[in-house]
């Protein structure tokens, strides 16, 4: 009888799973409440299990449902990586690639990369947009983008494939006429740190709804992009992290002090990992597969020169 199992039901399973009812199911899937029931009756009794209990005002799932829920999303992704790779194989050059970029990553190299990119495939119509924290991971979950590159281990989701590129440096940095930054090189512990106005990124998305990153001052400005981040640091607004690559000149120059606060990793600098990101479930086209290659060479050239 299992060999008689369908993706049909079993994307009904999940979908009754995820939206917490046979109406809601059936109004997600455009399909009549009875035949809703009817397939999950019809899938318990091939599995031998029951995967709800209908006792309550609510299908609430069974522990065998719980259990089972996992290895039907396990095999509808893989399904639809199939799919989209099938798809994949065929798709004519795209004409236009939207990329969302996290604040973090390097914009001079998704630039370089565009460049070659467009050598290749010229007709192709380049839509970018730059997001902090959740932005590129949401961007993707809503197909607003075909990639994204994405900084960090806190946004994940099965859906999307993730190829790591290479170390995204930040160092905690203040404007050199601020408080915090006298006598420059020494510890500096949170109780001080939290007396200044820490300026922080804003996310966007949902995706960080009700979570704070990084933050240790009671005082914040929040912005909504790097560039406005960085400009108020550097008018002496407040302290912050930024990324290394965007406050080197400024240090050099002496326009801009590292902060030597433990607290936000060691001697001020913390390091994360850059994703390209796509979806499982959406084939990559000619266009981005040379972006994703050419990204990939010049990352890994960063790695081995040192400039990450």
């Amino acid at each position: 009888m299992l060999d008689a199992l369908t993706l049909d039901q079993m994307r009904t399973f999940v979908t009754v799973a995820d939206s917490g009812s046979f109406r809601a199911a059936a109004h997600k899937l455009s399909r009549v409440q009875s035949g809703i029931s009817v397939a999950i009756g019809n899938l318990e009794a091939q599995l031998g299990v029951l995967l709800f209990d209908r006792s309550g005002h609510r299908p609430v799932l069974t522990p065998d449902g719980e259990m089972l829920l996992a290895n039907a999303r396990d095999i509808l992704l893989r399904v639809d990586a199939m799919r989209a790779k099938a798809r994949g194989l065929g798709i004519g050059v795209e004409l236009e690639l939207p990329i969302v970029v996290d604040t973090l990553f390097p914009i001079e190299r998704i630039g370089v990369a565009i460049a070659r990119m467009r050598e290749r495939y010229p007709s192709v119509m380049l839509r970018m947009a730059v997001e902090p924290l959740g932005g590129p991971l949401q961007a993707l979950r809503e197909k607003r983008c075909a990639l994204a590159v994405m900084v960090g281990e806190d946004f994940r989701d099965p859906r999307i494939v993730y190829e790591a590129l290479s170390s995204i440096s930040q160092v905690a940095v203040v404007a050199a006429q601020h408080p915090l930054a006298v006598g420059a090189g020494r510890a500096i512990a949170v109780p001080e740190l939290a007396d200044h106005i820490q300026i922080v990124l804003s996310d966007p998305s949902d995706v960080s709804q009700g979570r704070d990153f990084g933050v240790v001052s009671p005082q914040t400005c929040r912005v909504s992009s790097q560039d406005a981040k960085h400009a108020l640091i550097l008018a002496g607004v407040g302290w912050g992290r930024l990324p290394l690559w965007l406050a080197e000149r400024d240090l050099e120059d002496g326009r801009l002090v590292r902060l030597n606060a433990n607290s936000l990793g060691r001697n001020g600098r913390v390091s994360s990992e850059s994703y390209l990101a796509h979806r499982l479930d959406e084939p990559m086209g000619p266009a981005a597969r040379e972006f994703a290659e050419v990204l990939r060479c010049l990352s890994a050239r960063s790695i081995t020169d040192g400039s990450e």
